[in-house]
């Protein structure tokens, strides 16, 4: 009789979640923000999307069948090697080559960011995920690493959605709270230029990447992994409510001067619905490798998050999201290890109360 005791690290909880499923669930709320994206920046942006998801699938696939000796021995394994990779398949690379794709801006020319593309998966999939050990021990975000990668290495601009009469600037033209209130108001006199907060909220006529512009769509895959408790859905909240008023309080200090006050609430929807803040508090934030796994640690990520994201748009008038979940990234082992969160399963113990004699 065998009395072998197999001893494996605890908690022992069973689910019927899967990476998979839940990759897949991230992969369907992203579906409307690229909708929107070929919609209004149209065939260019889908030629990328689709350049992005096979990069970053083949990308897995090369790294692991070398991984796993598939040419050794003539390739007499490849098959086998082959059927492993697609057992093991999760699609969580079609989710950073989907998030990667959807925060990358359009060009009337696809093929000349075709090889920037292509460049960019691979160092999001081999480089910062298959280098770490795969899915769940990267230690950063792959798809904004990969983001920051292109920024520094080639010439990425913003462009202005196809065929809407807008705003035609390359540079980040909602990130200066200046020139946000000023393009707000009458876009130096030009009320044909002028922006709403329905344009900000729509994507109608305002320059950014192909999945940031239509908040829409964005809120639409928020709901759906809230109610599919992907994410929980205070996170997201959090993250905006702070940025929001952090924001605000920083374009204060452009009116003081000016006679106004330092806290115009008017900002306050304009900030949180421009650029890239909106997507990567829903999609890229609440990453479960990259965020802290305690309730406080979770809490302290997503406020510190929030006020470096609007302290650096403010200071350096760029879209930041990406450098910050980059940088914060490379923190959260340190807030895991000292935000102790409680036990699995403990109780706290309650006083019994000693009677008088």
């Amino acid at each position: 009789m065998d009395n072998t005791v197999v001893v494996s690290t605890p908690p022992h909880v069973k689910s019927k979640r899967t990476t998979r499923g839940i990759m897949i669930d991230v992969a369907i709320a992203l579906i409307p923000s690229a909708i929107a994206g070929c919609v209004f920046f149209g065939w260019q942006a889908l030629m990328i999307i689709l350049m992005s998801v096979f990069a970053c699938v083949a990308t897995e696939f090369v790294y692991y069948f070398i991984a796993n000796k598939g040419f050794s021995n003539k390739c007499a394994d490849a098959k086998a090697v082959c059927g492993r990779w697609l057992k093991q398949f999760d699609f969580t690379s079609v989710v950073t080559g989907l998030i990667l794709a959807l925060i990358l801006p359009t060009t009337a020319k696809w093929y000349e960011v075709f090889y920037e593309v292509i460049i960019g998966a691979v160092f999001a999939i081999a480089v910062t995920k298959m280098l770490f050990g795969g899915t769940g021990k990267n230690l950063v975000n792959p798809a904004a690493a990969a983001r920051v990668f292109m920024f520094i290495s080639f010439s990425i601009s913003t462009y202005t959605a196809a065929n809407i009469p807008a705003l035609n600037f390359s540079s980040g033209i909602f990130t200066d709270s200046t020139n946000l209130w000023w393009l707000l108001s009458s876009n130096g006199g030009n009320p044909e230029t002028k922006v709403t907060v329905l344009d900000l909220f729509l994507g109608t006529g305002v320059a950014g990447c192909i999945g940031e512009t239509c908040k829409v769509t964005i809120i639409l895959g928020y709901i759906y992994l809230a109610v599919r408790k992907v994410i929980k859905w205070w996170q997201p909240l959090l993250f905006i409510a702070v940025f929001g008023f952090a924001a605000v309080f920083m374009s204060g200090f452009a009116y003081i001067a000016t006679g106004g006050y330092i806290f115009n609430m008017e900002l306050f929807l304009p900030h949180i619905l421009s650029g890239g803040v909106l997507f990567g508090a829903v999609f890229m934030f609440t990453d479960y490798t990259t965020s802290p796994k305690g309730i406080y640690g979770q809490i302290f990520y997503y406020v510190i998050s929030a006020i470096l994201v609007a302290v650096l748009r403010y200071l350096t008038k760029l879209e930041v999201t990406s450098f910050v979940i980059l940088f914060i990234n490379l923190f959260v082992p340190l807030i895991d290890k000292y935000m102790i969160r409680k036990p699995f399963g403990y109780k706290k113990i309650k006083k019994v109360r000693k009677e008088g004699n």
